[in-house]
Parts: structure tokens; C-alpha cells; sequence
């Protein structure tokens, strides 16, 4: 069994050799499950993890998702038909589940989105679809986005989870469980990615997808599409260009790790432009500094903000809750707030629960890229 170097171990088992690993693969991922809990607080953190293969195999073919009694295939083929050089519009898509996550959504008071990719916003990628701007100017931020159907006059707070799309148990429960209003973040990395879109989109959610940023930290691994301080202008372009072309549908993209990318300007210049250039936002999930991303962004009229708070940096329900309150007391005296948290249970379940009866409070749920845009306006 080959192990990919980036693939953190932990050091209790790392003295196994390739061959102990292959006779007892049910002792490993024993170890390896006790380890997580360990290392990660949380039951779920060692379930089943699979990176897509960085040549695109995954793309090809339908399949079902772990949501029950939905099928996802439209991006799988449109991809599949990229590397085979047919055009977007040859592709046939197929719905086999006529009751499917968007008639669900629709029924609980949740229109889904519009299905992706748009072929208008759309342009060969190295492994899929890349996002660009349509020839009448629609940027797929503004054809992706959820549209903000709140009170304008009221306070607006909205929530972001990410991490989304390794843990598919946690992933299932913030896509079907969370208000629409909530923003979805996704790892570029997970398997079958277009599916989780695909399904976040009919429940009504808006998404994004986050790029791997170089940290401070060396001992940090971020895959191998990391964007690097000092890597080339053509070589940071080039993974990014191969992260987005994973999926299709995302209005935005955020960071994962990245002080270390984040604060340098002749790094993050080329990739705010080319992010400006396909129409899309940047939402920073507000962990360390972002002072270049900020300035670069402003220059180059890329519309940028951050969170204001982490919300499971402890991740006990009391601190989460606690969190979540002074989130909605930053709107009420602010305007808007905006609050990130990631794939864990306890911060879907808290977020839920917190979110249930936000507006009996004053406060009105809104989907982030509604919170950008009014940041963006008062500049």
C-alpha cells in the first residue's frame, strides 16, 4: 500500500514498514483511528479519506453520492469531456432520481441554485471546467452567489463551514441540516467533489473552494497544489488553475494555511489578478494575517473580505455557542458580521441550533457573498 509523502502519518505507527502495513490493514486503521481521536478530538476525523488522483480519473463516469437517492453525474461528464476535447454543450446530462435533493430543498423552503457549470462561464481546465467571465460581462460570482432574499434593514450575519468534502458524514449533515443562507466551504482535494457541489447547490447553499497556502510552518503539508511564497508566477498559476478546474459552481474561493503566501505581495499579485480576471471573490476564513491578499486585492478591484470570528477554535459547545453570540452582538452594533468555522459536528449541530431562531433576535442569516457585497459598496 503506497502512502503519498504528503500524507501526515502519526508517529505512533510511522516505524511500520510497507510490508506490516499491507498484512494488517485492519490493525492500521485501528491505530490510526485512535490516533485521530487523539490528535483531533473527534470520532469522525479518521473516517475513510480519499485524495483525487491528480490526473483527473475521478472526473470520468457517474456515480452516486453519499446523500441518499441522489445522483450527481453533469460535471463528472462535462470534465470527462474536456480531456476528451468535446465542448461543454456535447455533453448529456442525466437526472435518475426525479425526487431528488432539489425537489427536497424546494419543499423545505429552500429553491436550489441553478446547476453548474454554466456553459457560457465556462473554459477548458486541466482537469475540468474553469470559471470565467461570460461574453455579457456575468461573472460566475454573480451567477453562483445565493442571492440575499433578507430584510435589507435588518443586521446581517452570515456563517461559513469549511473543511467540507473529506468527512462525508459531517459534510451530508451541513449540506442537508444548515440553513441555505449558510455559505459552504469546500477542500479541493476531496473525492467525487463535483457531487458535494452539486448537492450543496440544491439545497440552496452557496459554495466556495479553498486554496492551499503556504504556512509558516514547515512541518504544515498542504498537498501538492500548495501556492508557495516563493514559487514562480507561472507555477502558483498553474496550480491554481488545476485547484478550480476541479469543480464548477463556486462564487468565490477562500484560503487553507497560508500566512506565510498571504504576506507576501509578489506572490499573491498574479493569483488576485487571475482571480479577477475569471470574475470570482476572495473570502479569507480570518486565520492569521492577510495583509498582502488584502492590499493586492483592493489594487486590483478583486472583491475581498475576511471573517471576523473563528468559531471552533475550542471546540467545545459552550465556546462555539459563545462564539456564535458575539458574532450576532458584532452585526447588531456593526451592520454585518461574518463568522468561520469548520467540518466538525459539534459546530453543525451548534451553528443549527444557534441559527433556528436568529431572527426572532433582529438578526437576519445572510449568505456571505451578500455580506461582500455591502462591505464592498461602504468602501
Amino acid at each position: 500500500m503506497q502512502i503519498p509523502a504528503w500524507v501526515k502519518i502519526p508517529a505512533a505507527i510511522q516505524h511500520l514498514n510497507q510490508t506490516t502495513l499491507s498484512a494488517g490493514a485492519a490493525s492500521l486503521a485501528a491505530i490510526m483511528a485512535i490516533g485521530a481521536i487523539q490528535l483531533f478530538g473527534d470520532p469522525h476525523a479518521a473516517a475513510p479519506r480519499r485524495i483525487l488522483p491528480l490526473d483527473g480519473s475521478e472526473h470520468s463516469g457517474a456515480f452516486r453520492t453519499p446523500l441518499s437517492g441522489v445522483v450527481m453525474d453533469a460535471a463528472s461528464a462535462s470534465a470527462a469531456a474536456y480531456q476528451d476535447g468535446a465542448p461543454l454543450g456535447d455533453v448529456t446530462v442525466t437526472e435518475t432520481d426525479p425526487a431528488g435533493a432539489a425537489e427536497a430543498a424546494a419543499a423545505a423552503g429552500s429553491p436550489p441554485l441553478p446547476r453548474a457549470p454554466i456553459p457560457a462561464l465556462t473554459a477548458r481546465g486541466p482537469l475540468g471546467p474553469l470559471p470565467v467571465i461570460g461574453p455579457d460581462g456575468t461573472s460566475p460570482f454573480n451567477a453562483y452567489k445565493r442571492p440575499f432574499n433578507g430584510d435589507p434593514a435588518k443586521p446581517r450575519v452570515a456563517v461559513i463551514v469549511g473543511g467540507l468534502g473529506f468527512n462525508a458524514q459531517v459534510t451530508q449533515a451541513a449540506i442537508e441540516q444548515l440553513p441555505a443562507e449558510v455559505t459552504l466551504s469546500f477542500v479541493p482535494y476531496a473525492d467525487r467533489l463535483q457531487n458535494w457541489i452539486d448537492a450543496a447547490r440544491a439545497h440552496g447553499h452557496e459554495v466556495m473552494i479553498e486554496l492551499p497556502m503556504e504556512s509558516f510552518d514547515p512541518t504544515t503539508d498542504t498537498g501538492p497544489q500548495t501556492l508557495l511564497a516563493a514559487g514562480a508566477p507561472k507555477d502558483n498559476i498553474g496550480k491554481l488553475e488545476n485547484l478550480m478546474s476541479r469543480a464548477a459552481g463556486f462564487f468565490a474561493v477562500s484560503n487553507y494555511q497560508g500566512a506565510k503566501f498571504a504576506q507576501s505581495a509578489a506572490a499573491t499579485t498574479p493569483v488576485i489578478q487571475a482571480l479577477k480576471s475569471r470574475g470570482l471573490a476572495f473570502i479569507s476564513n480570518g486565520i492569521g494575517p492577510r495583509a498582502a491578499l488584502a492590499t493586492e486585492s483592493q489594487k486590483a478591484g478583486l472583491p475581498f473580505t475576511s471573517a471576523d470570528r473563528v468559531l471552533d477554535a475550542q471546540r467545545e459547545a459552550d465556546a462555539i455557542s459563545g462564539q456564535l453570540d458575539a458574532l450576532e452582538a458584532m452585526a447588531q452594533s456593526g451592520g454585518n458580521a461574518i463568522g468561520a468555522g469548520f467540518a466538525y459536528p459539534i459546530t453543525v449541530e451548534r451553528i443549527k441550533f444557534w441559527a433556528s431562531d436568529l431572527e426572532s433576535r433582529g438578526v437576519v442569516l445572510a449568505p456571505a457573498s451578500s455580506v461582500l457585497e455591502q462591505r464592498t459598496r461602504r468602501r
